[in-house]
């Protein structure tokens, strides 16, 4: 069975950065939509943060073109990874508090680890155990006080839950894509076809409640298309891409905490103990998968202490 891998520099940075970026968005999104079509809401921050990716991947010289053979296998991505994800989610965010959307979206890690083992046969290793165990008690304190309200708004729920599940299962897929192309173009072209059908369904279903946004809609709608489709949206797939689905999921546990914690400082979300004991829980579900297990001088040390194998 092979160990958790390391971070490298430069994944850790992306980790930081898309914590900080995805956790703060969830009251960011809850204000963009209170008020405002959701689909449009989603719709106009894919508008204007698809010309940024592209932007960026002129810049780092990555090419667009995707040959034929795979298109069927990247929108077979594209649904598990965002077509559902985008839809449910941003449906289900105006019934929901900002808090409660991102304990119960980031319960993927818990649905990866299950996928792993159902589907794709993964074994983990005690320490992936652990850190499984301990994101699912930090969700459960999490949602310890807010059972009664989701009693209220069992549909929205059930949405949320429904993406996490689908996104689960699409990083699991993601990680053994073999597509010959960069992950900024896998990620470039998801995101195009996700922004077809959010269009597609907000003419179908909004036309009639379109407006002109709000000053609060529209900072919001700024915040989703520079930080998370120019950034974090690329930023997760080369992550997911890049390291064991296990590894990649739980190493993002922090968002929902930081999701419940800038709810409480802008929304006016209350706090409770079960929070703060939850922080804890993630951060070991962290460090359940990115605390390297020995040092390279140890690995190196053990290597030579090995006997050969006879033939």
């Amino acid at each position: 069975m092979s160990a958790l891998p390391q971070l490298t520099r430069q994944q850790f940075w992306i980790l930081v950065t898309l914590t900080l970026v995805w956790g703060i968005n969830w009251p960011i999104m809850k204000l963009g939509v209170t008020g405002y079509p959701p689909l449009a809401f989603r719709s106009l921050s894919m508008i204007l943060g698809l010309p940024m990716l592209a932007l960026v991947m002129r810049v780092l010289k990555v090419g667009f073109h995707v040959p034929r053979p795979y298109w069927g296998e990247l929108v077979r991505l594209a649904t598990l990874n965002m077509f559902i994800w985008h839809v449910l989610v941003i449906l289900a965010l105006p019934m929901l508090s900002s808090g409660r959307a991102a304990i119960l979206g980031y319960t993927m890690p818990i649905f990866s680890a299950l996928w792993g083992i159902l589907w794709f046969q993964t074994p983990l290793r005690p320490r992936a155990w652990l850190g499984v165990v301990a994101a699912g008690m930090g969700v459960m304190l999490l949602l310890w006080y807010e059972w009664t309200a989701f009693a209220g708004q069992p549909l929205a729920v059930l949405m949320v839950l429904v993406a996490a599940a689908f996104w689960a299962l699409g990083t699991q897929q993601l990680r053994r894509t073999q597509m010959p192309v960069a992950t900024l173009t896998i990620a470039f072209w998801m995101t195009a076809m996700t922004l077809v059908l959010m269009l597609v369904l907000t003419t179908l279903f909004e036309r009639e409640r379109w407006h002109w946004p709000p000053e609060h809609t529209q900072i919001s709608i700024l915040y989703n298309a520079v930080g998370v489709f120019a950034f974090a949206q690329a930023a997760w797939l080369t992550l997911a891409r890049g390291l064991p689905p296990v590894a990649s999921t739980l190493s993002v546990m922090f968002i929902p905490v930081l999701g419940v914690f800038s709810g409480a400082v802008y929304l006016d979300e209350v706090l409770h103990w079960q929070d703060w004991a939850a922080v804890v829980l993630m951060v070991v579900a962290i460090a359940s998968v990115l605390w390297p297990s020995q040092t390279p001088a140890q690995a190196e040390a053990r290597a030579e202490d090995t006997p050969p194998k006879s033939s």
